[in-house]
């Protein structure tokens, strides 16, 4: 990094050092933390964007997969609701993929006439009614199963860690059927697809209870770090606390935010490791010449979709991963929660205000955007009451000014975004 991008992170730091003092160091820990797994979305979106030109506008889906893989991998299995209708929901699942392969190996093998198509109606007819009849009744038994605490069919129960590159598997596989169907197409196809496709995710997590228990959400999940009341009953951790001089509830909050930040910094160092690694090789020098002229690219040999596919399936596991990592650091999935200003428009935020096509700079700009989403608000609340600490108490004005306080945010965002492109276009750390 260059001197411009160290002074950069030191005021960035600063900023979070300045809100431990002035509020208090368990609250900075927090917004760190989410800082880290933002600068990660931002630097797989910054994979993709800012390597080859791919405008995915479907990061929250991605985003929700992660967070899925934390559910399916870390959580128990629930026993009573397999044994009630487990293996037909599974049943179900397989005849439906069934279905669909067999209609395209009768696409691809029979020649083109219309018994091809009266075939594939037949395969897709037949197959849906059965795929149906199983999948259902299954999901209803599950459903009924203590619907209030479980209801669904849980997970493997292994150590929630694996979750992390799970959730980044998930969201490569569903990367690689958009890329497939979308990357040979306009760009603009392909935002409309990655738009599509996140919402369709969204839906069927809020919607398939047997899943991940729908909008009653799945809360528990287990943690890669102790937990504040294990150390809090620790003999050593109250020692620890006594010779300190500080409150051991506090301290144990701090102690597990900590961890959490450990892991976290260790995963988002590999991650730049990487991504450096290869943007400097002769794979990112390819990918640049692509995203600048995929004309003459193509001319020169290069496979264009395959590379675009490839890279786009590497950034969203990254953002797939992030997810994991959320919804392990939240400890449960509310499907509910995954909105596109959060978890679409943020990150793009993040990308732009830091610098496209820069790795550091996408870190930068996550950990810039998210500390001003957090702080901004309770800011702009505060500057507002001295504003108006001159009007009386009721006065219309004031009252609307202080309940606008918390569209701040918003207004911030904004502003730093217009700032950012009318004086430094190429973002806050350009591309070299």
């Amino acid at each position: 990094m260059d001197k411009k991008a160290v002074l950069l992170f030191v005021l960035v730091g600063a900023l979070f050092i300045g809100t431990g003092f002035l509020e208090s160091w368990n609250t900075t820990l927090g917004i760190f933390n989410m800082a880290l797994v933002s600068a990660i979305m931002a630097l797989g979106v910054n994979m993709q964007w800012g390597y080859a030109g791919l405008f995915n506008v479907g990061v929250m889906g991605f985003v929700a997969l992660g967070g899925l893989a934390a559910v399916l991998v870390g959580m128990p299995p629930v026993g009573d609701a397999w044994a009630a209708g487990g293996l037909q929901v599974l049943l179900g699942l397989v005849l439906g993929a069934a279905t669909i392969v067999l209609a395209i190996l009768i696409y691809t093998k029979m020649p083109p006439t219309r018994a091809r198509i009266w075939a594939m109606i037949a395969v897709l007819v037949l197959g849906f009614v059965i795929f149906r009849a199983v999948f259902d009744s299954g999901v209803a038994l599950v459903e009924a199963v203590n619907p209030a605490a479980e209801g669904y069919l849980g997970g493997l129960g292994l150590p929630v860690l694996l979750a992390w590159p799970v959730g980044g598997v998930l969201a490569a596989g569903a990367a690689w059927v958009i890329g497939k169907t979308a990357l040979g197409l306009r760009s603009d196809y392909l935002a409309i697809a990655t738009l599509g496709v996140s919402e369709i995710i969204i839906a069927v997590l809020k919607n398939e209870d047997w899943l991940t228990r729908g909008v009653k959400n799945v809360t528990g999940i287990p943690r890669p770090v102790p937990y504040e009341v294990e150390l809090q009953a620790s003999a050593w951790f109250t020692d620890l606390s006594a010779r300190l001089g500080v409150d051991p509830i506090a301290f144990s909050s701090v102690t597990v935010k900590l961890c959490y930040a450990g892991l976290f910094i260790i995963v988002l160092l590999i991650l730049i490791w990487f991504s450096e690694k290869a943007w400097n090789s002769p794979w990112g020098r390819m990918m640049r010449a692509i995203r600048d002229n995929e004309v003459s690219a193509a001319a020169m040999g290069k496979d264009v979709k395959s590379r675009h596919l490839q890279v786009f399936v590497l950034g969203s596991a990254v953002v797939g991963m992030a997810g994991a990592m959320m919804a392990t650091l939240d400890s449960q999935l509310v499907p509910s929660s995954y909105q596109p200003l959060r978890f679409t428009f943020l990150v793009w935020v993040m990308v732009i205000v830091g610098g496209s096509g820069n790795n550091w700079g996408a870190v930068l700009g996550g950990f810039l955007i998210w500390w001003l989403w957090v702080m901004v608000e309770p800011i702009g609340y505060d500057a507002l009451v001295f504003l108006t600490s001159g009007m009386a108490e009721g006065n219309w004005l004031r009252d609307h000014l202080l309940e606008s306080a918390a569209h701040t945010r918003l207004l911030t965002m904004g502003l730093v975004l217009l700032l950012v492109l009318r004086f430094s276009p190429r973002g806050l750390i350009p591309e070299r």
